[in-house]
């Protein structure tokens, strides 16, 4: 049977990090579709693994469900595909992997030298034979425990590969009025639903780009929310110039009937080319304003209509989560919707040795793809391992599965990319960075005044990004309006911190790797991370 623990390495008081079981042949860093599917296929091909991930439970944002304690009978009803799910999870269980729950990964390290050579079973769980790729040596994963990362001592674990299936989060746009309370991320909608069993409001409007907006909108029908409407500010129109790729994805068209039904049994409307562009209400939402939009995104003069609610979900897409990668140095790709995505290789490998990623790291795709790249970098990491040759059906199987979905999901992309007319919806007194108060209109004047052309430039002027979500609410905005008239993104930043770490769990680290972080040469053997 698996391990399975919260927080089953903390430290006695006084030590430094611990380290759970020595060294294992694989750490995965995250516990959702992908997450699982590399774990759980690498473990049953014998490999000792170390499965990750921030929350105490495993299935990610896709299959996330509620406590035990919160008594649902029918965990399943509020997800689709519930099956595939409930299968890694068996095979979870059946496994001898070491699970740890609520640890928040802030950053990965390597060891260098070739005298770092180690097998799996010196000190630790069960390994294989074989070295580590250009004479480097083991992985240290470093992590904080708790429901926040600030409750216990750091961890380590250290591993001879790494699989990252960190997951995305979602994008956001501002407008008038997204900082009243009622105002939630679709997401984060659909997670209070699925982990809470509540709603966010008794008439919720489903608002901004993408497939998820059907979903969360049918999840939240079916669960007995009323929904005036669901506001697509694309169209689905672009779907049909990818005749192939549909045809290829005729599971892709099924959910979609599915969440359809959905929507048209419960009498809910579809407006595509529109966007809430206000929200009115003081204390709570009270009402949103719909206005029609061209193709640009810019708002339409005199089309705009008043919908009475007491909630707005609302989310432009997902963000590939690359931190971790990116400080690794990872080379990364402009994706079709303009996020940053990791470039992988045909067996899921980063350009660095021996880090492997799978699922929305290197492009938003879906829990399905998610499964099919984490079973395919498992198999490719115990290939690399045991020294196994990686030409076989199972593996080519899975490739073209995964470049079927992957074309679909590009060509999702590219269908709800935003407009670069959207901030047309801003007043100068619209929050952009909501953590450190910044307007548009001063992130306007360090562009006209100023001359700041990026987002980092309008950061250091005006403090937006700076705060607790360090860009993540506001990076895609920030960037936009830096750009001017045309799009922008905010670029791979190099954290190196991923998350929020006290500065105890730093203090706790040994001496040589208590200097700066994330700067200066390659540390040696035993250093902090590696920028």
């Amino acid at each position: 049977m698996s391990t399975s623990a919260s927080d089953p390495a903390a430290a006695p008081d006084g030590a430094g990090p611990a380290e759970p079981s020595g060294l294992y042949d694989l750490a995965v860093i995250g516990a959702g579709s992908a997450g699982l599917a590399g774990a759980v296929t690498a473990a049953e091909l014998g490999l000792s693994v170390a499965l990750l991930d921030t929350a105490t439970g495993t299935g990610g944002q896709f299959y996330r469900h509620p406590a035990p304690a919160a008594g649902a009978l029918r965990p399943e009803a509020l997800h689709h595909d519930w099956s595939a799910y409930a299968g890694l999870r068996r095979r979870l269980e059946a496994s001898t992997m070491t699970r740890l729950g609520g640890h928040h990964v802030w950053t990965v390290s390597r060891e260098g030298g070739s005298d770092s050579r180690e097998s799996g079973s010196a000190g630790g769980p069960a390994g294989g034979s074989g070295g580590f790729a250009g004479g480097e040596g083991p992985w240290t994963v470093h992590a904080v425990t708790g429901a926040d990362g600030c409750a216990e001592r750091p961890v380590r674990v250290r591993a001879r590969a790494v699989l990252l299936a960190t997951g995305a989060y979602e994008r956001q746009l501002p407008f008038p009025g997204w900082t009243v309370p009622g105002v939630v991320g679709a997401g984060g909608a659909q997670a209070m639903l699925k982990s809470g069993l509540v709603l966010p409001g008794k008439r919720v409007v489903v608002a901004g780009s993408g497939p998820l907006l059907l979903a969360v909108a049918s999840s939240l029908a079916a669960a007995g929310a009323r929904v005036p409407a669901v506001v697509e500010a694309s169209g689905y129109l672009a779907y049909a110039r990818h005749p192939r790729v549909l045809a290829a994805n005729p599971h892709k068209l099924a959910e979609a009937a599915l969440h359809g039904g959905i929507l048209l049994r419960h009498r809910v409307r579809l407006r595509t080319r529109s966007a809430v562009t206000e929200v009115h209400g003081r204390d709570r939402v009270e009402a949103v304003t719909v206005t029609r939009l061209d193709r640009d995104w810019r708002p339409l003069p005199g089309t705009s209509r008043r919908i009475a609610c007491d909630a707005l979900a609302v989310g432009h897409g997902l963000v590939p989560q690359v931190e971790l990668a990116t400080t690794l140095g990872c080379a990364t790709r402009a994706t079709p919707d303009r996020t940053t995505a990791l470039v992988l290789d045909d067996l899921q490998e980063t350009s660095v040795p021996d880090l492997w990623a799978a699922g929305e790291a290197g492009g938003i795709g879906g829990a399905q793809l998610a499964r099919t790249e984490g079973e395919l970098a498992g198999l490719a990491i115990v290939s690399r391992l045991r020294g196994r040759s990686t030409r076989g059906g199972r593996v080519g199987k899975l490739q073209r599965r995964r470049d079927r979905m992957r074309a679909f999901a590009d060509a999702m992309a590219a269908a709800h990319t935003p407009g670069p007319g959207w901030s047309r919806w801003l007043t100068d007194d619209t929050d952009v960075c909501r953590c450190e108060e910044v307007t548009a209109g001063t992130v306007r004047a360090a562009v006209a005044d100023l001359g700041a052309r990026d987002a980092r430039t309008v950061k250091l002027l005006t403090r937006a990004g700076m705060g607790w979500c360090q860009g993540r609410m506001c990076g895609a905005g920030v960037a936009c309006l830096a750009a001017g008239a045309g799009p922008g993104e905010p670029p791979a930043e190099r954290r190196p911190l991923a998350v929020p770490v006290p500065l105890g769990a730093l203090a706790a680290l040994d001496g040589a790797a208590a200097g700066p972080v994330g700067e200066g040469p390659s540390p040696g053997p035993g250093d902090g991370p590696a920028a």
